[in-house]
């Protein structure tokens, strides 16, 4: 059996993606309105954004730090934050001696409600290998060098536990308010390859 390509399969992925919703909406079986509020709500309601706030929360109120650490997805719910792909949330955390980092090695478990949809490298099937065998290495590939005092434990995700790390408090971060500390929490460093920004 033979198989032709046409000039289609050349495209780039997002614009298939827009000729196939283009196509269902003009046939009338999706409404464009529906997919931009799916896109908005991980985006900006379901995503990094809110992950940042509990670890901001947990930075700045130890009792909170403690439930978080305790019981991942009651404290996260005390925010707010829940739902789908949020059932069992167990929080880790990273200090100046242990760190933590995330993968999903049986596909892409991951913890939505704090985190938004997960990034294509999570999903790639070279990080989930490479990060349990290497996980200093491929840390040091995606920009994160750690001394070689610190340990390292690789988390592995599933359908039952989904991690989130708690990524060490900057330095130089102890004036700051809960509020400014939040843009200082990228996603990555709730998934251990990156640490938190500093101010």
């Amino acid at each position: 059996m033979t198989t032709t390509s046409g000039p289609d399969e050349a495209l780039p992925t997002a614009l298939r993606t827009e000729a196939l919703e283009q196509l269902l909406t003009e046939r009338g079986l999706i409404d464009p309105k529906t997919i931009d509020g799916i896109i908005t709500t991980y985006e900006t309601n379901v995503g990094p954004l809110n992950g940042a706030k509990v670890v901001a929360r947990a930075w700045t109120d130890p009792e909170y730090r403690r439930r978080l650490l305790e019981d991942g997805t009651a404290a996260i719910r005390e925010l707010g934050f829940g739902g789908f792909q949020g059932e069992h949330i167990v929080v880790v955390e990273n200090t100046p001696t242990t760190h933590n980092v995330v993968v999903c090695t049986l596909c892409s478990c991951y913890p939505w409600p704090v985190l938004g949809l997960p990034p294509v490298w999570y999903k790639d099937p070279a990080y989930r290998a490479r990060v349990v065998k290497e996980p200093r290495t491929v840390l040091s590939e995606m920009g994160l060098d750690l001394d070689d005092e610190v340990q390292i434990t690789v988390r592995d995700s599933s359908s039952e536990v989904r991690w989130l790390v708690l990524p060490e408090r900057p330095a130089g971060t102890e004036h700051l308010t809960e509020q400014e500390l939040v843009p200082l929490v990228p996603r990555d460093a709730m998934v251990g390859v990156a640490k938190a920004a500093a101010p």
